[in-house]
């Protein structure tokens, strides 16, 4: 796709940035309430939410009737490019020209960060599902900042604690050069080191690098026990597919990957990623109605699984909708008001509360990816080795150092 049309995806059709399309509604003289998804939609995290992250947020659309406050419901969605200039661009001219009423999504941490300022500034709510560092109910958190889905903390204490415990007590990690990697590897360092273990040393690499071998072989040549993976996407695939192939993981040394999704078990093979665990807090075969609300999305999306962010986009959405209709209003303060008061309550949410620094409390679990033999189906990839606790999966809101919370 040229760089061109990678730019703007709006309801489907592509578009420059600055373009300023005419939308007539006929059934509805109505101004549309919108949504509006800035996400990837051509690079490194395409799979794990892109194009499945709009069709998930059109099913919870359809699930509230398609309209709210007695106006129509639209869902526009962007390629951010990762990048947080045009993450920037792209926020200012929804919100100023087009009047936008929400924002999601947000693909990499820089960008993802990069819209949360401007969602401070212009008083909009900033529903934050792609980005994943800590930083977004941490230090720079907004008072219209929702953090759903996961974040660098919950995943660092449930993989990197898990394995720590269990002998893997020497870390090395191949780090993606950009804030959600740092703070991924900061966190996970932090829960390794509180586990009795220690870190070896790291290694930054660019985002979308294709060829790893290099960060292996100085990984492979630290003598840790674990080399952790603190990157996502196609990246973290490549780095898994490369190391299965130098032989790394029957030489002894384990691989922890830090973001893995079921996107990325099916891009790479079960066979490949056999006995490799993640922390996630959805997985498509957990109960009857994931199973249902996981074949409506692989209907519209060829047969493919949800993953984590396409249900987390599903949730926002649907917890924002809910938020709006019991404010009587889509102004900011009070929706994000009743966002905090009500509980999120959805296909795999049971009364899960959001704190005050913007966390959606979820309960998270580890997951194993079981051996081909185990399969049942095409898609059961995972077998749950335990239920993490909120109070146990989430950083404790006191060491946060987030401004809005009370000391």
């Amino acid at each position: 796709m040229s760089k061109l049309s990678r730019r703007v995806v709006i309801s489907g059709l592509a578009a420059a940035p600055l373009a300023r399309p005419a939308i007539i509604r006929a059934q509805s003289s109505s101004k549309p309430v919108k949504i509006g998804l800035l996400s990837d939609m051509g690079g490194p995290y395409r799979d794990v939410g892109g194009p499945g992250n709009k069709v998930a947020t059109e099913l919870a659309v359809a699930d509230f009737g398609g309209s709210v406050l007695g106006r129509p419901i639209e869902v526009m969605q962007a390629d951010d490019q990762d990048k947080p200039d045009v993450s920037t661009s792209l926020a200012r001219q929804w919100i100023d020209d087009q009047g936008v009423d929400v924002l999601a999504d947000g693909a990499a941490s820089s960008a993802g960060l990069a819209i949360q300022q401007v969602c401070r500034e212009k008083k909009r709510i900033y529903l934050i599902t792609g980005p994943s560092t800590s930083d977004m109910t941490g230090k720079q958190c907004s008072p219209y900042g929702i953090h759903f889905s996961y974040d660098t903390y919950a995943l660092a204490h449930g993989t990197g604690s898990a394995m720590t415990k269990s002998g893997g007590d020497t870390w090395f990690f191949i780090t993606a050069d950009y804030a959600f990697g740092y703070a991924l590897e900061r966190d996970t360092a932090a829960a390794v080191k509180a586990a009795g273990g220690k870190v070896l040393g790291a290694v930054r690499a660019p985002l979308a690098t294709a060829d790893f071998s290099s960060y292996l072989v100085q990984a492979q040549a630290s003598g840790a026990k674990v080399i952790g993976l603190a990157n996502a996407g196609t990246d973290a695939q490549n780095c898994v597919k490369q190391a299965a192939e130098f032989g790394l993981t029957h030489s002894g040394v384990r691989l922890a990957t830090l973001l893995m999704q079921i996107s990325d078990v099916n891009a790479l093979g079960q066979k490949v990623c056999e006995g490799l665990t993640y922390t996630d807090s959805f997985y498509w075969d957990m109960t009857d109605k994931t199973r249902a609300w996981s074949k409506r999305w692989s209907d519209k999306m060829g047969g493919m699984v949800p993953g984590l962010l396409h249900a987390g986009s599903y949730c926002a959405a649907t917890h924002w909708l809910k938020s709006v209709k019991a404010a009587g209003s889509t102004d900011a303060d009070a929706v994000v008001a009743k966002m905090k008061a009500l509980p999120v309550n959805d296909f795999y949410n049971d009364n899960v509360k959001v704190r005050e620094d913007g966390r959606v409390m979820h309960v998270m679990y580890l997951w194993q990816v079981k051996p081909v033999a185990e399969a049942k189906s095409k898609y059961d990839f995972c077998n749950k080795l335990a239920t993490i606790a909120p109070a146990d999966a989430w950083r404790p809101l006191a060491d946060g150092g987030c401004p809005l919370v009370k000391a």
